[in-house]
């Protein structure tokens, strides 16, 4: 499983300085999920900027310095903790990227090739790596051909829902030239869900006047007296970067 973070400010800042109270939490989550990191940001230059490593963000000189270098006014982070069987590798390192997309997903889905009929030859061969969570962000580009970035999300998780044998969480971030996405969705019967308990997969966003942040449990309290409100379960939060505008949608054909 995976821990996810994102973030829209109002003006461009470094990370270290809109994440702050949640770098620490965040890093020290790589301790279990120390199976590589990676940060996708809109620079000030106008251009999406991807960067990765398969160290544990504990242990890397690299991320520290990323989040200190990195200025921006959206953004989202990604920790690894790869499922068996899945080379720790660059990758299957997230955040995946499509021209001016960037994806992660904390989750997964068995099979893998679960969506491969859904997605067209032309997308399956630009994969990269063997992730079920790279499938899905490659259903996700093919649904954005006809769809608009909610439609899309909720379509892609209720295409895993109705082709996968099993899945435990399609908790996931989308980020666009125009908005940060987060979509919530889990099977509180699967395996991974009854041994971690109901929060697990629990995806969380505070909303203030500078800034809108959106996270996986155990990234700071999250306690809803200190702002954060639960993303309830088959719902689409779009955060707008032209205005911080939030958003929560319900696309009831794909409940």
């Amino acid at each position: 499983m995976c821990r996810l973070l994102g973030v829209v400010t109002r003006a461009p800042i470094p990370l270290t300085d809109s994440l702050d109270g949640l770098v620490e939490p965040f890093t020290g989550l790589s301790a279990e999920h120390a199976d590589g990191w990676g940060i996708a940001a809109w620079r000030v230059d106008g251009e999406l900027a991807v960067t990765k490593e398969v160290l544990p963000a504990h242990r890397s000189e690299a991320f520290p310095k990323s989040l200190t270098d990195t200025v921006t006014d959206a953004a989202l982070l990604h920790l690894r903790m790869a499922s068996p069987g899945l080379a720790t590798a660059p990758r299957n390192t997230h955040p995946f990227r499509a021209g001016t997309l960037a994806f992660a997903h904390n989750g997964f889905f068995r099979p893998i090739e679960a969506l491969d009929p859904l997605i067209g030859p032309d997308l399956l061969a630009g994969a990269r790596g063997e992730t079920d969570s790279e499938r899905y962000f490659l259903r996700v580009l093919a649904r954005l051909r006809t769809e608009d970035p909610v439609d899309a999300l909720a379509g892609a998780a209720a295409d895993v829902r109705a082709h996968a044998a099993t899945f435990a969480s399609l908790n996931c971030l989308l980020l666009t030239q125009h908005a940060l996405y987060a979509y919530a969705d889990e099977d509180p019967a699967s395996e991974v869900s009854v041994r971690r308990g109901p929060d697990f997969f629990r995806l969380r966003y505070r909303a203030e006047a500078e800034q809108v942040v959106v996270a996986s449990s155990g990234i700071g309290g999250q306690r809803a007296e200190d702002g954060w409100t639960v993303l309830p379960y088959r719902r689409v939060l779009e955060v707008r970067r032209a205005d911080l505008r939030v958003s929560t949608h319900l696309v009831q054909r794909h409940r």
